[in-house]
């Protein structure tokens, strides 16, 4: 087949390329630059893996040692619209987003089926640990083999179309394996390359600062907002509501043992906190689920594992649709840090069942 790999620079998808060239396919790499490091404080990038000179220039150097060719697609403006804003709107709206699923979702997949279909490819491919399954004429992502690598949570966003025409050749490999065909195949730009961690668009890992560049007369506004503790009473004061995530243990007053933001509050720029006992939920709502395993709820109380973060191992629990599409999940016993704006990912043994965004616990 002729495929287009997503390449960003990185081990895992050079290797990909390669697995797919020396299978017989016809390869053609595309590079995505989602983001611009004009703005950033390079001396205090930590490794994103993506989008800088260096990463385009690594993936191109596997183009040139296997012979495809390889392209460099700008998707700053699109990037900056679905993700960035939203990313920005969600932490001034009081959530945490994941702008990992929001781009796999929204801009990777687009971007490769639109480009896929003007180069007459018959299938695209990427770098992820994941595998895909198909059964009763349905396409849906299941977990790798390298459970300590599984990618799968973040792409329960994909939709039926895009899994159809969606290879993960590295599904059934280790990352030391995969290391070690890099090694084998020549690939010493990216063999010992370090995996990519910090969200891409901020290099120096503070969000906050982030936040501050890009909202800066709202954030000023939000000083001095008040800390209650989860009895009622007053404890202090914080800079700002979208600094704070549901779990946070950092930066809160000191009251004799450990508090945790249990709710943020941004209709009155308010963070409450309280002892470890108050994050435990049994319930929480999912919002925009996209369906996997099944088309619908295969039964009211179906029985699932439920992941609410990605290195979550994942909570027993019962699924059930509500009126308006949504899926409320209740778990056999209380699970920590239900987040708003995360994804919640129910998983069938290896296969995902549903995904969607947590609306609240």
């Amino acid at each position: 087949m002729r495929i287009l790999v997503a390449m960003s620079g990185g081990v895992d998808s050079s290797v990909a390329a390669v697995l797919l060239k020396k299978a017989g396919h016809e390869v053609i790499g595309l590079t995505m630059k989602t983001w611009s490091y004009d703005s950033a404080d390079l001396s205090k990038r930590k490794n994103t893996g993506c989008c800088n000179l260096d990463d385009i220039n690594d993936a191109r150097s596997v183009g040139v040692a296997y012979e495809f060719p390889h392209y460099i697609l700008d998707l700053q403006e699109e990037f900056g619209q679905a993700v960035i804003d939203h990313f920005v709107s969600e932490y001034l709206a009081g959530r945490t987003p994941n702008p990992c699923i929001l781009c796999n979702t929204y801009i990777k997949w687009d971007a490769l089926l639109r480009r896929s279909k003007q180069l007459r490819c018959e299938a695209i491919a990427t770098g992820h640990y994941a595998r895909i399954g198909y059964e009763g004429g349905r396409y849906f992502v299941q977990r790798a083999v390298d459970l300590t690598k599984d990618q799968s949570y973040v792409l329960w966003g994909l939709s039926q179309e895009v899994l159809s025409q969606t290879l993960f050749p590295l599904g059934e490999l280790t990352k030391a394996r995969t290391r070690a065909l890099a090694a084998e195949w020549g690939l010493s730009r990216v063999a010992d390359k370090k995996d990519s961690y910090e969200i891409c668009f901020i290099p120096e890992g503070d969000y906050r600062q982030f936040l501050r560049k890009k909202a800066p007369s709202f954030i000023e506004s939000l000083k001095g907002g008040v800390i209650r503790h989860v009895e009622g009473y007053v404890v202090g004061t914080h800079e700002g509501y979208p600094f704070y995530t549901i779990g946070q243990r950092r930066r809160l007053p000191a009251l004799g043992r450990p508090h945790y933001v249990i709710d943020i509050q941004p209709e009155t720029n308010t963070i409450v906190i309280g002892p470890e006992e108050y994050l435990t939920q049994r319930v929480l709502i999912m919002r925009e689920v996209v369906w996997h395993r099944y088309p619908s709820l295969p039964y009211e109380g179906y029985p699932v594992r439920i992941k609410v973060r990605h290195m979550d191992p994942g909570h027993e629990g019962r699924l059930y649709t509500l009126s308006d599409g949504r899926i409320k999940a209740v778990f056999a016993e209380g699970v920590k840090a239900i987040t708003p704006g995360q994804a919640a990912v129910a998983y069938e043994g290896d296969s995902v069942v549903v995904g969607g965004w947590i609306e609240r616990p």
